[in-house]
C-alpha cells in the first residue's frame, strides 16, 4: 500500500525526525557495531607498552603491600614461627582468589566497553533494567551502537530479577546509595594510600605534592615516567625474594598448601582471625585496577599482572616469610631487613620512589569514577581535562587533584601509628569488595544471563573470602577504621544530596512543562513579534516545550525568529558515536521555525569548550532541513534510494514520530491546520528555509539557559533545609555553570530565572 508521507506528515504538523545516517538503518548498523571496544585489536608493541605504562599508573598501590603487611597482620610480635607460615599462606590464597581470579579474569570482564568502576557496573545494569533514578532515556537511546542490551525472556531467572528489581522505587534509589558507597570508599582508599605507604612524613608532603602537580599531564606521561621505577621494584623484590628463600628457609613453600590456614587459626584463635586486617593488606590496590581500566585497555591489564605483578609479589611475600622463619623479631620491618646489604641504599631508594608512587593508582582511579559520576548526575559539575589524543578515558580534574592532596597531606600527617593506618586502609577495600560483588551478582544474572549455579559458585566463594575480612575489621573500627568511613560519609553526603537536587529540577522541568497544543494556538508569530535571530533554549527535557520558555514568553514581547530546544543528555553507555549523537525533529508547522535537538553523551564522551557544539548543532539542523525538503518531492523509488523499502520508510517515521512525548488529539489537529491555513500567505514561508535559518543565524545566536533556584518547602524539616537551601544551594554555586561548560560568551546570554520548592 503507497503511503504519501510528506501529507501524512504536515497533517501532524510537521512534527517528525530524521535520523542522520538515512542510507543506513539503524538496527543493521548495530548490529555491525556493538561492542565495538571489545572487538579492537592491539598490535604485539602497542599491547606490550601499554602493559608497561599500566605498571606506573594501575599497580603501583597492589605492588607496594609487601612494605607493610606483615607488620600489620603481627603488631605484637610473632610467638610461633609456623604462624608466618599460616599467615603466607592466607596471602597466597587471598592473591590468587581475589586480584587473579576475581578481578583480572572476571570482573574485568564486566567492563563497559574498557570502562571500569562501580559506575561502570551501574550503567550496565541502567541498561538493562528500569533502575536509572533519572528517567530521561527513551526507546530510541537503545538503538545507538554503543547501548549494547540484549533481550531476555520473559520466564527465565533474569527477567524475574528485573521485575523484582524495577518493583518497587526504594529497590532503585537503594541501588545508587550502594554504587555511591563504593564510589566514596574508592576515593577514601586514594586518600588514605599516601598515609600508609610513606616512612618519612616530611619527605611524603615534598614529593606528594610533586606528584600532584604532575597529573595535570595526564595517564599517558605520568604512566611512562613511573612505569620504570614500578617494574625495576617488582623486578628487585622478585629477586630479592629468592635469594631470602635461598638463603634463610625454602620450608616457607609449605605455604601454597591450604592445611596451613586451618593450622593457623585452629592456633591462633581470635587473635588470628583479627590478624586478618593486616593479612587484607596484601590485596590493597585492587579496586583500583578496575576502576582504572578506562586508562588502559583490559588486555593489558591482564598481562601485566600475570606476567610480572602476581609471580613478584609472591616472590617477596615468600621471601620475607623465609627471613621471618629465622628472625621473628624483625617483624616490624621485616621489608627492609631482608634486603641484602650490598644492594639496601639503592633498594631503600626505589622503595620510597614506589611508595609514593602507590599512590597513582587511586589518583587516577579517582578522575575515572568522578568524571561517570558528574556524568550520571550524582557528582557537581567539574573540569574534566581529556589529557590524550589518542586515548579518550585517559583524564585529569584539576579540582578533585587538588581536594585529593590536601586531603592526602592531612592525612599523612595526622595519623602516626601505621597500625593505625593499616586498620582505616583495610575497612576502605573490604566494603568496595562487597559492592563489587552485588553490582557483579546483578551484571552476572541480568547482563550475561549465566546460569543460577555459576552465580552461585561465584557469590559463594567471593563472600566466604570477603565476609571473612570484613568481620576481621569491624574489630577495628575504633582502631583507625573509623576514617575511612568519615571520608566515604562526606563524599557521598555531597552525592546523594547532589543527586536529589537533580532529581528534583527533573521532576520539576517534567510536571510543569507546556501543553503542545497552548504553543500551536498561539500561531505562528507565538503572539509575540519575531525578531531576526536564532534562540537556543536549553532545557533539560528531550520533550516538551519547558517551564522556562512560557516564563520568557509571557515576560517579553518578543521572540526570535527561530526558536531551538536544547537538551544535552547524558546516557548510561560509556559514549555516544559521534554521526548518533543528534536527533533533530520540528516543532508545530514549518511557519512555527520551531525545532528540538537532543544531544546524547556517553560518560566518556568529551563535551567540547569551544566552538564545536553550536557549530555541530548549526550542521545537523541544516542536515534536517535539507533531508526533509529532500523527501517532500520524494516518489515511491527516491524513497527507496533514501531508506532501502517503503515498509522501512514507515517504521522510521514512525519509530522518530514517538520521540515526541506528547499525545495530539483532533483538537490540536484542528488548531495545526488553522494556524497553517493562517500563514499561507506570510512571505516568510515562501523563502528557502535554509537561507532563513542561515540569515537569521547571521543576524545572532543568543543562548536561553534557566537559572533555577532551588529550595525546601516551609514545613520541611530541619534536615532537608539543611540538605536543600544551604549545601545544594552552595554546591550550585561553586559548581561550573552550563554556560561556562559550553563556552557561551556572556553577551549571548540570557539566564531566565525561576524558583521552585521541593
Amino acid at each position: 500500500m503507497e503511503v504519501d508521507l510528506s501529507e501524512e506528515i504536515e497533517a501532524k504538523g510537521g512534527i517528525w525526525a530524521l535520523e542522520q545516517k538515512i542510507d543506513q538503518p539503524m538496527d543493521e548498523e548495530a548490529g555491525r557495531l556493538k561492542n565495538m571496544y571489545r572487538e579492537k585489536k592491539f598490535s604485539v608493541i602497542l599491547l606490550l607498552r601499554l602493559a608497561f605504562q599500566s605498571l606506573g599508573v594501575v599497580y603501583g598501590d597492589l605492588g607496594t603491600s609487601p612494605l607493610y603487611v606483615f607488620y600489620n597482620t603481627f603488631p605484637k610480635g610473632i610467638d610461633d614461627a609456623e604462624d608466618v607460615i599460616g599467615a603466607l599462606s592466607l596471602i597466597i590464597y587471598s592473591l590468587t582468589l581475589v586480584p587473579l581470579i576475581k578481578y583480572v579474569f572476571i570482573v574485568c570482564r564486566a567492563n563497559d566497553n574498557g570502562q571500569g568502576g562501580t559506575f561502570a557496573l551501574y550503567s550496565l545494569l541502567c541498561r538493562h533494567a528500569k533502575v536509572n533514578t533519572i528517567p530521561n532515556q527513551h526507546r530510541t537511546d537503545e538503538d545507538l551502537t554503543t547501548y549494547s542490551r540484549s533481550t531476555i525472556h520473559k520466564q527465565s531467572f533474569a527477567a524475574k530479577t528485573k521485575r523484582w528489581l524495577e518493583a518497587h522505587a526504594f529497590k532503585k534509589n537503594a541501588l545508587l546509595l550502594i554504587v555511591l558507597v563504593g564510589t566514596c570508599m574508592v576515593i577514601g582508599d586514594g586518600i588514605l594510600t599516601p598515609a600508609i605507604s610513606d616512612v618519612v612524613i616530611l619527605v611524603s608532603v615534598i614529593i606528594l605534592l610533586g606528584l600532584f602537580s604532575l597529573q595535570h599531564y595526564g595517564p599517558d606521561k605520568v604512566g611512562w615516567l613511573f612505569a620504570p621505577i614500578v617494574l625495576l621494584w617488582f623486578l628487585l623484590i622478585g629477586g630479592i625474594g629468592i635469594f631470602n628463600i635461598c638463603k634463610h628457609d625454602r620450608g616457607v613453600l609449605r605455604a601454597f598448601s591450604p592445611v596451613y590456614i586451618f593450622h593457623y587459626f585452629r592456633r591462633r584463635g581470635k587473635s588470628g582471625w583479627t590478624s586478618l586486617g593486616g593479612i587484607m593488606l596484601s590485596i590493597t590496590g585492587t579496586e583500583a585496577l578496575f576502576a582504572d581500566l578506562a586508562h588502559f585497555p583490559v588486555s593489558a591489564i591482564q598481562l601485566a599482572f600475570t606476567v610480572i605483578v602476581f609471580p613478584c609479589l609472591l616472590l617477596a611475600y615468600c621471601g620475607q616469610a623465609a627471613y621471618l622463619m629465622k628472625n621473628k623479631e624483625h617483624v616490624y620491618d621485616a621489608f627492609y631487613r631482608s634486603i641484602p646489604d650490598t644492594i639496601y641504599w639503592p633498594m631503600f631508594v626505589v622503595a620510597t620512589l614506589a611508595a609514593i608512587v602507590a599512590s597513582q593508582a587511586t589518583i587516577s582511579a579517582t578522575f575515572s569514577i568522578i568524571k561517570q559520576a558528574n556524568a550520571l548526575g550524582c557528582f557537581p559539575r567539574v573540569k574534566v581535562v581529556h589529557t590524550s589524543k589518542k586515548f579518550l578515558g585517559q583524564i585529569y580534574v584539576p579540582d578533585i587533584n587538588w581536594i585529593l592532596m590536601v586531603l592526602c597531606i592531612v592525612v599523612t600527617v595526622g595519623f602516626k601509628n601505621q597500625s593505625q593506618i593499616g586498620n582505616a586502609y583495610g575497612t576502605a577495600v573490604v566494603v568496595v569488595m562487597l559492592v563489587t560483588t552485588f553490582l557483579m551478582i546483578l551484571i552476572m544474572l541480568l547482563v550475561w544471563r549465566c546460569h543460577w549455579i555459576l552465580v552461585s559458585i561465584f557469590t559463594a566463594l567471593s563472600l566466604v573470602v570477603e565476609c571473612t575480612y570484613f568481620s576481621a575489621v569491624l574489630f577495628k573500627i575504633n582502631q583507625g577504621g573509623w576514617v575511612p568511613l568519615v571520608i566515604a560519609g562526606v563524599f557521598l553526603l555531597i552525592m546523594y544530596i547532589w543527586h536529589y537536587g537533580t532529581v528534583k529540577r527533573y521532576e520539576f522541568e517534567m510536571h510543569s512543562k507546556i501543553s503542545m497544543a497552548w504553543i500551536l494556538g498561539l500561531g505562528p508569530s507565538l503572539g509575540l513579534v519575531r525578531v531576526p535571530g536564532v534562540g537556543l533554549v536549553y532545557t533539560e527535557l528531550a520533550s516538551g516545550v519547558p517551564h522556562i520558555f512560557s516564563h520568557l514568553i509571557t515576560n517579553l514581547p518578543a521572540v526570535h525568529s527561530v526558536v531551538v530546544f536544547v537538551c544535552v543528555k547524558y546516557l548510561p553507555v560509556y559514549m555516544v558515536p559521534e554521526d548518533e549523537r543528534f536527533l533533530v525533529k520540528r516543532i508545530g508547522p514549518k511557519n512555527f521555525h520551531m525545532f528540538r535537538i537532543v544531544a546524547r553523551y556517553g560518560y566518556k564522551d568529551l563535551l567540547k569548550k569551544d566552538d564545536e557544539f553550536e557549530k555541530k548543532l548549526f550542521d545537523n539542523l541544516f542536515l534536517f532541513i535539507r533531508l526533509e525538503s529532500m523527501m517532500e518531492g520524494c516518489s515511491d523509488s527516491d524513497e527507496y534510494s533514501l531508506y532501502g523499502s517503503n515498509q522501512q520508510t514507515s517504521r522510521s517515521m514512525n519509530d522518530f514520530r514517538s520521540l515526541e512525548n506528547d499525545t495530539f488529539s483532533s483538537e490540536i489537529d484542528l488548531i495545526v491546520a488553522e494556524n497553517e491555513g493562517s500563514g499561507k500567505g506570510s512571505g516568510s514561508t515562501e523563502v528557502d528555509e535554509a537561507e532563513f535559518l542561515m540569515s537569521c543565524r547571521a543576524a545572532g545566536v543568543v543562548h536561553i539557559m534557566g537559572n533555577t533556584v532551588v529550595t525546601a518547602r516551609r514545613g520541611s524539616r530541619f534536615y532537608k533545609k539543611i540538605s536543600i537551601d544551604y549545601i545544594y544551594a552552595f554546591m550550585r554555586k561553586i559548581c561550573r555553570e552550563h554556560s561556562v561548560i559550553f563556552n557561551v560568551p556572556h553577551e549571548t546570554l540570557l539566564n531566565v530565572g525561576q524558583v521552585f520548592y521541593v
